[in-house]
């Protein structure tokens, strides 16, 4: 039995400690916006935040998250409203499918977190996940105006 913190709550997962974080999620917790795209760490479609910084969750051995702060997708909205960085995805419609979003969401935000006004070189060094419709420009558009606005405010609209 090992005990986490997953988006605030104190979980006791019965598994084994080398199953990756990824499963647990997803098969133990029923936290499903965390996808599997490749299984190698390469798409970044399971990124979650452990202790405020991305990590990809589809290899990361549970042992390793054991009294650590672990935060998907599911947890990253609070009061109900979205986070600023899905509603600057909203706003700026930059997902097509959107299976890679969650993914792509959870490093925008680790990443603005610690940089609240990232480079256009530190984005695309960053934002790694694979986006199979494409809507890398629509990304850079949303971080922008994230990078741009205050924190804690709206972003808005701009082609």
């Amino acid at each position: 039995m090992i005990t986490l913190t997953v988006n605030g709550k104190t979980e006791d997962v019965d598994a084994e400690p080398d199953t990756p974080l990824l499963w647990v999620l997803r098969d133990h917790l029923n936290l499903t916006g965390t996808k599997f795209g490749c299984g190698v760490a390469a798409c970044g479609a399971c990124t979650v935040h452990l202790d405020g910084a991305a990590a990809l969750a589809c290899m990361m051995p549970l042992s390793a998250c054991a009294q650590r702060k672990i935060t998907t997708i599911e947890g990253l909205s609070s009061e109900g409203k979205p986070h600023r960085v899905q509603q600057a995805w909203i706003d700026h419609q930059v997902p097509q499918c959107g299976y890679c979003q969650s993914g792509m969401i959870m490093a925008a935000a680790a990443l603005l977190a610690k940089k609240p006004n990232p480079s256009d070189e530190l984005i695309a060094k960053k934002l790694t996940n694979i986006c199979r419709c494409g809507t890398y420009p629509r990304v850079k558009k949303a971080m922008r105006a994230l990078a741009d606005a205050k924190e804690g405010s709206k972003p808005g609209v701009r082609s």
